[in-house]
C-alpha cells in the first residue's frame, strides 16, 4: 500500500512546480525541443513562443520566436533563416554553451554565442525577448541583441546594429534591404548580396524625409517603447517620434515594426482580443513610394535588374518584367529579368528592321544608365538610332531628347509624364540570319527542281502522283470541315476547362478574396500555363440560372471569342456539377474604384487615358465583336487596371446569366443602382445606349468631366 501511495503523494507535491514551469516562461537547463514537439516554450502570458516554426516546405523548420495568439503565428525573430532545420533537428539549453542546435546527423552549433558565464536557466519573456541568465539572475544573452527583420516594444537599436529583411514572404534567407545605424545615420539601404556592400540610403529616418541626408550622431538610439511609439532618442535628450501607438490601448494590441522583404519599413498593430480584425493593421510606413524613393548609382534597385517597380494601393511595391523579358529565376523574383531573345549585331537599317521591332510604352522610366544622348530627335529617328545600335536595348524619348540604354537596366519604375520608351524585341518570324540566302530565292529554286523532276518521269508515275495529291487534298478538306464544326464547342476552343477540385487547389480553398460583385465572389489563384505558374482571378458564379446549362455554355463561348486590349481576358471556366466558375487573367492594380475612392489618386492624364480605354472597349462590345454584347453594369468596380493603368472592362457577357431576383436593385433591373439607364424603369427595349448612360454616370461622378464630351466620344467613336 505504501509503495502505491508514496509515489502518488510525491507527484501531487511536485505538480504545482510543473504548472509554474509551464506558465512563467522559465526554461531549465537540460530542457530540449525537437521538430516533432507540438508544444514550444511559451511566455508567461502565452503571447510568445520559442521553438521550431514549420515552413511551407513541411520538412523544414525555423528556430524562431513568434506571436502564438495571432492566427498566422507571425514570426518576429529567427536564428537560422539561411539554413532552415530539417525534420529531426533538436534544440537544447545547456549550462556552458546556452542554446545548442543539433542536426539529425549530430552536428552542433550554438544559437546563443557568445556566452560568458554559466547559464542557470532561460526565460521566454512576455516582451518577446528570450534571455539566458546566471544563478544571480544576471543577463548573459538575449534575443533582442540579435536583430533579424523585426523590432518589438521595449527593444532598442544602437549604433552599428541593423535590421535585415528576409528574401521573400516565406523565405527567411537574408534579403536585399537593411535598416542600419552607420556613423550616426539611420537609413534604409539596399545590400548587394551575397556580399555585404551597402548602397547609399534610399530613405533617412533621422530627417523624416527621403531626400535629405542623415543628421544624427553615433550616440542616437532608435527606441520602440512599450506604448508602441517608435522614436529616435538624440544624445541631447530630444526625441523625434516616427510613429505613435496608442498609449491608452497599448495593452490591448500587439505591436511590431518590420522591415518587409520588399524594403518597406512598416509599423503594425493587432488586437489581442479574439474578436475583431484577424489581420495586422498598418499604422505607419516608410517610404510612402519606394519605387520613386530608390535611385542607386550601383545596384539593381528595388525590383532587380530589367524590372519595373510600381506601387500598389497598400503602398507596397510590385515588380513586373516588361515585354519581352522573363524572370531569370521564378523562385527568386529579385534576380531580375532577362530578354526572351538573343540580340545579334546588325548595323544595316533594312536588315535590322527585318529582325527587330519596338514595344512602345509610356510612363516607364529607367533614370540611370544612359550611355548616349541624341537631340533634337523625333520618334522615328530615335527608334532608328536604337535599331542599328548593337548595344541599345531601350530608347527613351522625352521632348526632343533621345536617350539610349543598354542592359542591364536598373531602377525601373512607373513615372507620369516621363516620356515614351521604345523597348527593342526580336520578331518571332525573323529567326533566320540575314546573311543567309533570301527565302524567296530558295522557294523558286525548289520549284524549278520539283517541276524538272515531274516532267522527267513517266506518264504512269505522273498519274499515280496526281491521284495521291487529289486524295490528299480531299482528306485535308474534310478534316478542315470537321475541325470547323468542332470549333463551335467551348471545350475545343482555347479556353481551358477546369475541374472544381483544380480551382479549389489553385485558390488554396478560396482563401484570398479579391472582390465581390453581382455575379459572385472573385478569388486569387495560381494555375500552371505553359510550364510556369500564372496568377489568375477565379470568379465563383453563385447567382446564375441553375438550369441554364445551354445558356451558360453559349455565353462562355461568346466571352471566349472576345479579344481586345481594353477587355479582361477569359482564360478558362469550370462546369462541374453544380459549380460554375470563370478563370480570368489577374490584374494586380485592382479596380478603378480602389483609386477613385481610396487614398491614392490618379492624375488627370491617367483619368483621360482610362476614359478613352473604356470607350474603346464598349465600342468593341457593341459593334465590332461577332455577337453584340450589352454589359448592363458599367461602374468603377467593373473596370480593372493593368500594370500600366490601361482600362480593362470585366464581367461583360454575364448579364443574361444573372437571376433577376438576385440583381443588386432587387427588381427586374440588371445593374447597380445609381448607374442604370432610364429604359430599365420604363420597360423599354434595352440597347447599347444603356451602357453609354452608365458610362456617362460613372465618369460624371468619378472623373468630373463634361457629360456631352463623353457621350460624343462614344457615339461618334472619335479616338
Amino acid at each position: 500500500m505504501a509503495a502505491f501511495v508514496l509515489p502518488h503523494l510525491f507527484f501531487l507535491f511536485v505538480l504545482p512546480y510543473f504548472s509554474v514551469a509551464q506558465t512563467n516562461g522559465t526554461v531549465t537547463v537540460g530542457a530540449s525541443l525537437t521538430t516533432e514537439d507540438a508544444t514550444p516554450w511559451l511566455s508567461a502570458s502565452g503571447d510568445f513562443a520559442f521553438g521550431f516554426h514549420q515552413l511551407d516546405n513541411k520538412d523544414l523548420f525555423l528556430v524562431s520566436i513568434w506571436y502564438d495568439q495571432v492566427p498566422d503565428k507571425t514570426v518576429v525573430w529567427y536564428a537560422n533563416g539561411d539554413n532552415p532545420a530539417p525534420r529531426g533537428s533538436k534544440i537544447e539549453l545547456t549550462a556552458d554553451r546556452g542554446l545548442i542546435f543539433s542536426s539529425p546527423q549530430g552536428e552542433q552549433t550554438s544559437i546563443s554565442d557568445p556566452i560568458i558565464g554559466v547559464v542557470a536557466y532561460g526565460v521566454m519573456n512576455d516582451t518577446g525577448n528570450f534571455v539566458l541568465v546566471n544563478k544571480n539572475s544576471e543577463l548573459l544573452w538575449q534575443s533582442f541583441n540579435q536583430f533579424t527583420d523585426t523590432l518589438l516594444p521595449t527593444q532598442i537599436m544602437e549604433n552599428g546594429k541593423f535590421l535585415s529583411s528576409r528574401q521573400s514572404e516565406s523565405n527567411f534567407s537574408r534579403g536585399r534591404f537593411q535598416l542600419s545605424r552607420l556613423n550616426g545615420d539611420l537609413g534604409l539601404r539596399t545590400v548587394n548580396i551575397p556580399g555585404n556592400f551597402r548602397n547609399n540610403p534610399y530613405y533617412f529616418l533621422s530627417t523624416g524625409n527621403s531626400s535629405g541626408s542623415g543628421s544624427g550622431s553615433s550616440s542616437d538610439t532608435l527606441v520602440f517603447n512599450k506604448s508602441g511609439d517608435l522614436s529616435i532618442l538624440r544624445d541631447n535628450g530630444q526625441e523625434l517620434v516616427l510613429s505613435r501607438g496608442d498609449d491608452a490601448q497599448a495593452y490591448d494590441f500587439y505591436h511590431r515594426v518590420t522591415l518587409n522583404f520588399d524594403g518597406v519599413l512598416t509599423h503594425y498593430s493587432h488586437p489581442k482580443a479574439k474578436t475583431g480584425s484577424s489581420s495586422w493593421i498598418v499604422l505607419w510606413t516608410v517610404p510612402v513610394d519606394i519605387c520613386l524613393s530608390t535611385v542607386e548609382d550601383a545596384g539593381s534597385g528595388v525590383c532587380g535588374y530589367n524590372r519595373i517597380c510600381r506601387i500598389n494601393i497598400d503602398r507596397r511595391p510590385e515588380c513586373e518584367c516588361p515585354r519581352p523579358f522573363s524572370l531569370l529565376d521564378p523562385a527568386d523574383d529579385y534576380r531580375g529579368c532577362v530578354p526572351d531573345f538573343v540580340q545579334d549585331c546588325v548595323n544595316e537599317p533594312s536588315s535590322a528592321s527585318n529582325l527587330y521591332d519596338f514595344y512602345r510604352v509610356t510612363y516607364i522610366a529607367w533614370p540611370t544608365g544612359d550611355y548616349d544622348q541624341l537631340e533634337p530627335y523625333d520618334e522615328e529617328s530615335c527608334q532608328e538610332a536604337c535599331l542599328t545600335d548593337c548595344m541599345c536595348a531601350v530608347a527613351i524619348l522625352k521632348g526632343n531628347i533621345c536617350r539610349k540604354k543598354k542592359l542591364p537596366l536598373s531602377n525601373g519604375r512607373l513615372v507620369n509624364h516621363y516620356g515614351t520608351a521604345f523597348i527593342k524585341f526580336r520578331k518571332t518570324n525573323s529567326s533566320q540570319n540575314p546573311a543567309l540566302p533570301v527565302p524567296g530565292r530558295n522557294n523558286q529554286d525548289g520549284l524549278v527542281i520539283l517541276m524538272s523532276a515531274f516532267l522527267g518521269t513517266s506518264v504512269f508515275v505522273n498519274f499515280i502522283l496526281i491521284s495521291v495529291m487529289c486524295i490528299g487534298f480531299l482528306l485535308i478538306y474534310r478534316y478542315k470541315l470537321t475541325t470547323i464544326g468542332k470549333a463551335e464547342s467551348v471545350v475545343e476552343r482555347n479556353l481551358r476547362c477546369y475541374t472544381f477540385k483544380e480551382l479549389l487547389d489553385a485558390t488554396e480553398g478560396f482563401k484570398e478574396e479579391l472582390g465581390r460583385g453581382s455575379f459572385g465572389i472573385v478569388y486569387k489563384g495560381v494555375v500552371q500555363m505553359g510550364g510556369s505558374n500564372i496568377h489568375v482571378a477565379v470568379k465563383k458564379l453563385d447567382r446564375i440560372l441553375q438550369d441554364g446549362d445551354k445558356e451558360f455554355k453559349t455565353e462562355v463561348n461568346i466571352i471566349g471569342q472576345t479579344h481586345h486590349k481594353n477587355l479582361v481576358q477569359l482564360n478558362g471556366y469550370c462546369y462541374d456539377g453544380p459549380h460554375r466558375l470563370l478563370v480570368y487573367e489577374f490584374l494586380s492594380n485592382g479596380s478603378l474604384a480602389g483609386f477613385l475612392f481610396g487614398d491614392l489618386k490618379l492624375s488627370w492624364n491617367q483619368r483621360t487615358q482610362i476614359a478613352v480605354g473604356i470607350a474603346r472597349g464598349l465600342v468593341y462590345l457593341h459593334d465590332e465583336c461577332s455577337t453584340q454584347i450589352i454589359h448592363c453594369d458599367i461602374k468603377p468596380q467593373n473596370i480593372l487596371l493593368d500594370d500600366y493603368f490601361n482600362a480593362r472592362i470585366s464581367d461583360f457577357g454575364l448579364a443574361k446569366l444573372l437571376r433577376i431576383d438576385q440583381s443588386e436593385t432587387h427588381t427586374a433591373i440588371r445593374g447597380t443602382k445609381g448607374y442604370v439607364a432610364p429604359e430599365w424603369f420604363r420597360n423599354m427595349p434595352i440597347t447599347v445606349k444603356a451602357d453609354v448612360f452608365s458610362f456617362e454616370c460613372c465618369f460624371w461622378r468619378s472623373f468630373v468631366v463634361g457629360k456631352m464630351w463623353i457621350w460624343r466620344l462614344v457615339e461618334r467613336e472619335q479616338f
